[in-house]
């Protein structure tokens, strides 16, 4: 079974999708006249210049702007910042850093691409709320505007298996239980002569922390982010400023070894297997897009809900999104890791991060790295049950009897997988293929959402310039220029 998922995962992350991504990336820079390097500084300005203002945001929807970056970012700053950087040097090399940096610059355009079809095509139910997302586009974008008639439901129903893929395959609980119990060292419990592992006592509380923080539903989840995200954000940046600071004389030799070993792959070293160059290239793709969740397809689910008066305004926060995870988050993990001298051991997931982090810090830098994660794991868990119900919404499965049962049903499970799949890699002890899996699950939907949004970069287009005629005085405004799809 692990021969043949290591070769499907082989197989999606090969280079049919390596290809796409790097084409539909190309392909909306070049077009675009590399809007997400030439106005850097304004994405910078309209989106992290304005989260301490917290403001309501202009036009409808039932999240503020704040509220949804929040959510998009817990679901996306999340275990795969911490455990999947640290596996994807472990497995890849430090050179697998690079490759992760430069599908982030692409990735930049593409969430943005998606956040504003995503916002654009959305739908507004009865009540006021706002949803919307690739299902959403799928139908009106391909189904209504091109005239697909219902054949918009064959791409939906893979990208919606792809994401409830992940519902299912789960390693935020694991990851998380494992650094906690082996940050506080806690011993496993005996009882009747059956023994249950620390890890597992540790996902079972994290599950019912779950429940409690998605109980009120999206916009529960988004009042209670907009708590914690920022806080977590900001202790994690200052723990791995910290690590740098004191290895500060191993950090030229850290980022040439980044830089150098992307093109040269690496020999084997200690537990280290090696990597060839292909190899490099295949792990920081998928790590990245697993990591910020470009192209992915699931940030337009909770973007679309925001308050906005351009589609493309909620897109720049898109762009700042892949940059804060990738660039900042991302990059603090992969320096923390390799600067430790702990990617070689052989340790993978959250063993690895947290060895670097007591490498640096001793047991502070343990038990504050699980804290973090612990609230990394609740925002990942909240920030994908936004986008399941944002599928689920689509489906319009509040009507009905079997409706009403599917949504309890989901309602009552929602943190039940995660629990379960620590309980069987703990018990079984195979944790190394899980991330394979992972991988696996993000692949199928990415796929079909870029072919998706390559297919609608003309309404894309049409927004973008709209925009920058109307707010930064790049052109004339065409009048008539619908800027959602309901108007």
């Amino acid at each position: 079974m692990i021969d043949f998922l290591n070769w499907l995962n082989g197989m999606l992350w090969g280079l049919p999708l390596i290809a796409l991504m790097i084409v539909a990336g190309l392909y909306f820079t070049i077009r675009s006249g590399a809007f997400q390097f030439r106005h850097f500084g304004w994405i910078i300005k309209h989106t992290g210049g304005r989260l301490t203002s917290k403001e309501s945001g202009e036009g409808d929807g039932m999240l503020s702007p704040f509220e949804a970056i929040c959510t998009a970012v817990g679901g996306t700053v999340g275990f795969g910042n911490i455990a999947g950087v640290a596996t994807a040097v472990a497995a890849g090399g430090p050179g697998a850093v690079l490759w992760m940096w430069l599908t982030a610059c692409l990735g930049m355009i593409l969430k943005q691409v998606e956040v504003t079809l995503g916002c654009y095509y959305r739908s507004t139910k009865e009540n006021g709320d706002t949803y919307g997302g690739p299902t959403y586009y799928m139908q009106k974008g391909l189904g209504e505007e091109r005239n697909w008639g219902k054949l918009w439901k064959i791409p939906a129903v893979i990208f919606g298996i792809g994401i409830f893929s992940t519902f299912f395959v789960t390693s935020s609980n694991l990851t998380a239980s494992e650094v906690v119990a082996g940050a506080f060292n806690m011993s496993d419990l005996t009882l009747g002569g059956f023994t249950i592992e620390s890890e597992i006592i540790v996902g079972i509380l994290l599950a019912a922390l779950t429940y409690f923080i998605t109980a009120g539903g999206t916009r529960g989840v988004a009042n209670t982010f907009s708590k914690l995200v920022p806080i977590m954000s900001i202790v994690y940046i200052i723990m791995g400023i910290a690590m740098i600071i004191v290895n500060i004389k191993a950090v030229p030799g850290a980022i040439a070894t980044i830089l150098t070993g992307a093109f040269t792959g690496h020999a084997a070293v200690g537990g280290f297997a090696g990597a060839a160059v292909s190899g490099m290239i295949q792990t920081g793709m998928a790590r990245s897009v697993y990591s910020n969740e470009a192209g992915w397809g699931t940030s337009p689910m909770i973007h679309a809900s925001a308050k906005t008066r351009h589609p493309v305004e909620q897109g720049l926060w898109g762009s700042f999104e892949v940059f804060f995870d990738t660039f900042v988050v991302c990059s603090i993990t992969a320096l923390s890791v390799i600067l430790s001298g702990t990617w070689t051991s052989g340790s993978t997931g959250g063993a690895l991060a947290l060895s670097a982090f007591a490498e640096g810090f001793g047991t502070i830098g343990s038990i504050l790295l699980a804290i973090i994660m612990v609230i990394f794991t609740v925002t990942t868990s909240g920030g994908w049950f936004t986008y399941y119900l944002a599928i689920l919404e689509h489906l319009n499965l509040k009507d009905g009897l079997l409706s009403k049962i599917i949504m309890k049903l989901f309602y009552a499970t929602r943190a039940l997988p995660g629990v379960l799949w620590t309980i069987y890699l703990v018990k079984t002890g195979n944790t190394g293929f899980i991330w394979t899996v992972v991988d696996i699950t993000s692949a199928i939907p990415t796929f079909v959402n870029v072919f998706v949004i390559l297919l609608l970069s003309g309404q894309y287009f049409k927004l973008l310039k709209d925009y920058k005629a109307r707010y930064m005085g790049i052109g004339e405004v065409e009048k008539g220029t619908k800027l959602f799809y309901e108007e």
